[in-house]
């Protein structure tokens, strides 16, 4: 069964190396296309937008395809955005590529999500969550610091040249490996909002967009933040992440997902706080990464399962929506975390962050009082 999620987590890796790699190439983005690092920071938020909009149309338009041939076609587009966007002269070229880039990804991990919960059994399905979506994780700690560097040393086109060639090798393990999947989707584009009727679903939604407004206000502009070696900071950061991930999936499915969430949540905002603290030293800094990545990466298999649970007869658009509220956040991350820059300087992107993160856990106390296990029907 590993063997056909394996490809979709490739996939999710060039996705997540895709996006997150230009929080570490602002300075050399910005000097080639002649913008301030703060407009070179919106390729992500622009990237975040594009995923959060096109997400369910997208769905809609594909509803009624095979998963695996929606894996492909999502793959295909992101390979050449990503190509095109390496070969853009312009700012404003770069940014509409971005958006061609953004609707792969707005395919493809939603669905990957999908996939894997429709191949595993019930009792493995946090585990397989986990798996899939932590190319994500690993990608910020393996792809984002060697793009990074790679950016720094050879121009950032060849940067995204490499998210090319990552896209091109997830395509090729998704036609070699993953198996026809239907799953019952409608294609009324109306009847991709119908689990927000489901108060439940909406609070998963919020809590996925503060959360990710909360770490990626800090995470989009962690070059301003730091005076000490950024990539082995991300490095850090994204080993953290892998932990949290596999952690994360294995103790949702032992104490579910409310618990989890709630404690990754706390966490992440000590750790948002702590950034001045990080920035003393190379060793604290490298240390605090590490944790802040994993307790922020234990909360996403949780997050995931949450959502099955709301609406387990309709996973594919639930999982849809969880992935435009966690894209809407890094939109609200890269503007608002911009203007605290702008304006207040570094401590103002560290208040702003952890504002998102209280606001975030105050939220989920309130609205997510479920405790009891619910065995989740096959798809």
């Amino acid at each position: 069964m590993s063997s056909r999620l394996y490809p979709m987590a490739a996939g999710n890796f060039a996705i997540g190396t895709g996006m997150f790699v230009t929080a570490g190439l602002l300075p050399p983005i910005s000097t080639d296309l002649g913008v301030s690092r703060s407009a070179a920071g919106q390729l992500m938020t622009v990237f975040a937008l594009a995923y959060a909009v096109l997400s369910p149309l997208l769905a809609a338009l594909t509803a009624r395809m095979s998963r695996r041939t929606v894996l492909l076609l999502a793959m295909a587009v992101f390979v050449v955005g990503n190509t095109l966007t390496a070969l853009a002269p312009t700012y404003a070229l770069v940014m509409l590529t971005r958006v061609l880039a953004a609707a792969g990804a707005a395919m493809f991990t939603p669905t990957s999500s999908a996939v894997a919960n429709a191949l595993t059994e019930p009792e493995r399905r946090g585990r397989a969550l986990a798996l899939v979506m932590g190319g994500l994780s690993v990608s910020s700690a393996i792809g984002v610091p060697l793009g990074t560097w790679l950016g720094q040393a050879a121009g950032w086109r060849s940067t995204l040249w490499m998210v090319a060639g990552l896209g091109l090798v997830g395509l090729i393990g998704v036609a070699a490996l993953v198996p026809e999947v239907r799953i019952p989707a409608s294609g009324r584009l109306r009847e991709r909002f119908e689990p927000l009727r489901d108060r439940r679903v909406p609070a998963v939604m919020v809590t996925q967009l503060l959360m990710f407004a909360a770490g990626f206000t800090a995470y989009t502009y962690i070059g301003s933040l730091f005076d000490l070696p950024l990539p082995a900071v991300l490095w850090a950061w994204g080993l953290g992440g892998i932990v949290g991930n596999a952690l994360g999936g294995r103790l949702t499915d032992v104490y579910g997902p409310r618990r989890m969430i709630l404690g990754g949540l706390g966490a992440s905002v000590v750790f948002l706080a702590l950034i001045p603290v990080a920035n003393l030293a190379l060793p604290i800094a490298l240390i605090w990464a590490f944790l802040w990545g994993a307790t922020g990466w234990l909360v996403a298999p949780a997050q995931q399962f949450r959502t099955v649970v709301a609406v387990p007869g309709n996973v594919p658009v639930g999982l849809g929506l969880l992935s435009s509220a966690q894209y809407l956040g890094l939109f609200v991350a890269g503007l608002s975390g911009g203007a605290a820059l702008e304006g207040y300087g570094r401590i103002g992107v560290v208040v702003l962050a952890a504002g998102f993160g209280v606001v975030a856990l105050l939220f989920t106390l309130v609205t997510y009082r479920e405790r009891a296990r619910v065995s989740v029907p096959a798809t």
